[in-house]
């Protein structure tokens, strides 16, 4: 099975559309999204129905904290006020369908040997961002599986467990294939499909491929400058079209 994996869209239309053509040219067997479709961009009916045709197709998703910000405003209030805006602007305009649709999403998924998560495994709905070993630590006790497949950092990462079972942080190379043997343990944090924060403007996702064990990270070129104008034209704050021009 090679699996594509997207995490954090965060309403950028352009963005996953472009992500899901490169990974339809790859050909992958299936897809999963890592939380976090909507947020920050403008098209969050249009991506929530195209991530919903993929789940009815049997596409595997999981709750992201604007996710649940949207459908419980009390998650909303621990979040800065640029994000807290834009979960206002997003709540106001999804239909019934679509609520319950996020309302229905799980915080973990275990498909063996994959744990996929937004966050930490380690208490996921606490949001904890994994962005060092001992943070990856924790996730990869908590998941208890060789593989273990998140979001909500936005820059992606690659860690896998040494000599001394403690995890160490790789930076992986797009479209290099890493060998990742299940007699390791791995934790991927795929990056962000929908607004990259590592200078790059290109569209981050991954695919692992169980039967070779292997990783790839992918960036992908899309057109940033609609997705940029997009949001300017919904009146959302600039901040938001200022990171998707620069990647930060």
């Amino acid at each position: 099975m090679r699996l594509a994996l997207f995490a954090d869209v965060h309403a950028n239309l352009e963005a996953l559309t472009a992500c899901l053509a490169h990974a339809e040219a790859a050909g992958v067997d299936g897809h999963a999204f890592l939380g976090d479709l909507v947020g920050y961009g403008a098209d969050p009916v249009a991506v929530l129905e195209l991530v919903q045709a993929h789940a009815e197709r049997g596409a595997l998703v999981v709750l992201g904290n604007h996710d649940a910000a949207v459908i419980e405003p009390r998650e909303a209030a621990t979040m800065n006020p640029i994000a807290e805006e834009v979960v206002a602007w997003t709540r106001e305009r999804l239909g019934p369908a679509a609520r319950a649709f996020l309302a229905g999403l799980p915080l973990v998924i275990r498909r063996d040997p994959l744990v996929l998560v937004h966050a930490s495994a380690d208490a996921p709905r606490e949001w904890t961002y994994v962005t060092d070993p001992l943070h990856a630590q924790r996730s990869l006790a908590a998941a208890g599986a060789p593989y273990v497949f998140c979001g909500h950092v936005h820059e992606p990462v690659l860690y896998y467990t040494g000599a001394a079972d403690r995890p160490v942080a790789f930076r992986p190379i797009p479209g290099v294939a890493i060998p990742a043997p299940p007699r390791r343990r791995w934790l991927a944090v795929v990056g962000s499909a929908g607004q990259p924060r590592d200078g790059n403007t290109a569209a981050c996702y991954a695919i692992v491929d169980v039967a070779r064990a292997s990783i790839t990270f992918h960036r992908v070129p899309y057109d940033w400058p609609a997705a940029a104008a997009k949001v300017r034209a919904a009146g959302l704050p600039e901040r938001l079209a200022q990171r998707l021009a620069h990647g930060e």
